[in-house]
């Protein structure tokens, strides 16, 4: 029997010592390969203009405001002249038997602009720079939303990566467990069957190592995806600060630089400036623009038929009876009360907003503070205590392994609400709308 168990204890040891180096030279081949590369990890700020210099969907949307400034042009240009070329006098049936088509063919060359009254022209450019300014406010609320989708995925990966950090540290700390148990199994100071129970603990940390590296692999897929990099992710590494600041400002203070920032909120603003440039524009378009005319003729008119140059010249107003613009007045008008009251609800999301995440965060601090106050260390003292009593026959198998248990518990929830911090501070980001966490 005692030789059974030392060909046991032998074979558990080898097997131990292959699976040890599996681990670690999958935990180590990552780190090689970056450092052959000699790629530096990026910070949220080099991540941040990367994706703001290559992502396909802002560049698309600044196209956007490209074209509503080409507008700008077309809206301020003057009406065209109208050039007219008049043939009068050509004779098309013979007289007395003699027909000469081109003799008294007279040709009248003539000129024509319509001029625009009531500064339409303007109210036009006017209406189109409004048009570009909330173009310009709408392109800054996407790129807010899509920052806060990448802010929350450098998030993810930093808290992937510090999981797999302490899988690993886990991982290390049991293996010079079973180090000390072995050499009393050597010794005789431990069972056979509580050492194998040791061993087979040692299956869930090395679960929690390979679901620690699987998230770090799918962190750093999914943000290279928002970034529209095609970098291996053995080649792409972030780096950043994983943890949380205690102290926040006044709720007040977030609320006002909302008010002051928000770009949705500042385009609705500038909607409503837009609606009564429109109303103005369309009481404009409602008044009579004359049209100038003037011709040349070689021709002497009826009551002076000695001249042959003459200059004639007309002014034609259309008599705006029926037709005075009424029903786009009324339109625009109407569009200044919606668009007033699109205003008030995007502020009162505002306020939602950035209340929803205020509280958020606090909730996140209350849990977080305790934690690294008391539970953290409470946790290590527990479990080294309980340790040392198994070690030296004081504790129970069972009470040992459900001390490591509790420890790797609260590791894993502190570091679960870390990144519950991170991505409500983020969240804050995108309600405020600029970074004012970071």
């Amino acid at each position: 029997m005692n030789l059974i168990a030392i060909i046991e204890g032998k074979t558990t040891s080898r097997l131990y010592r292959s699976m040890r180096n599996a681990i670690l030279f999958a935990g180590l081949l990552p780190a090689a390969v970056h450092a052959q590369t000699g790629m530096a990890a990026l910070t949220w700020e080099q991540v941040k203009a990367k994706f703001e210099a290559t992502n396909p969907t802002l560049k698309a949307n600044q196209a956007n405001i490209d074209e509503s400034k080409a507008e700008e042009v077309t809206a301020f240009l003057r009406p065209n002249p109208q050039v007219s070329l008049a043939a009068d006098g050509t004779q098309i049936t013979p007289i007395d038997g003699i027909l000469q088509p081109t003799k008294g063919t007279t040709i009248t060359p003539g000129v024509s602009y319509m001029h625009e009254r009531q500064h339409k022209r303007e109210l036009r450019l006017d209406s189109q720079k409004e048009t570009t300014a909330v173009a310009q406010s709408t392109y800054t609320d996407q790129e807010r939303g899509l920052i806060f989708n990448l802010r929350s995925a450098f998030v993810q990966l930093l808290q992937s990566k510090a999981v797999l950090e302490n899988a690993r540290q886990n991982l290390t700390y049991w293996d010079r467990e079973l180090d000390v148990n072995r050499a009393r199994l050597d010794a005789g100071d431990l069972a056979t069957v509580d050492f194998n129970r040791l061993m087979l603990q040692r299956v869930q940390f090395e679960s929690d190592y390979e679901t620690a590296m699987v998230g770090v692999r799918t962190s750093k897929i999914q943000l290279l995806t928002l970034m529209n990099d095609r970098t291996p992710i053995e080649q792409f590494d972030v780096t950043g600060p994983f943890d949380f600041s205690e102290q926040l400002m006044p709720l007040e203070d977030f609320r006002n630089i909302s008010l002051a920032v928000r770009p949705d909120l500042k385009a609705a603003t500038q909607s409503v400036e837009l609606a009564k440039i429109n109303h103005k524009l369309a009481i404009s378009q409602g008044s009579v623009d004359p049209t100038f005319s003037a011709w040349y003729t070689h021709n002497g008119s009826w009551n002076n038929p000695e001249a042959l140059n003459t200059l004639g010249v007309s002014v034609s107003i259309p008599l705006r009876i029926f037709d005075r613009n009424q029903g786009e007045k009324l339109r625009t008008q109407l569009d200044i009360g919606r668009n007033e009251q699109l205003q008030a609800a995007i502020e009162a999301g505002v306020f939602s907003d950035v209340d929803s995440a205020y509280w958020t965060l606090i909730q996140n601090l209350n849990l977080l503070k305790p934690y690294k106050a008391t539970y953290l260390a409470l946790a290590a003292d527990v479990r080294d205590r309980t340790t040392f009593s198994f070690q030296n026959g004081g504790a129970s198998l069972l009470d040992f392994l459900d001390a490591e248990k509790s420890y790797r518990d609260t590791q894993q929830a502190y570091l679960n609400l870390i990144g519950s911090y991170l991505t409500a501070a983020a969240q804050m980001n995108m309600a405020v709308g600029q970074e004012v966490l970071r």
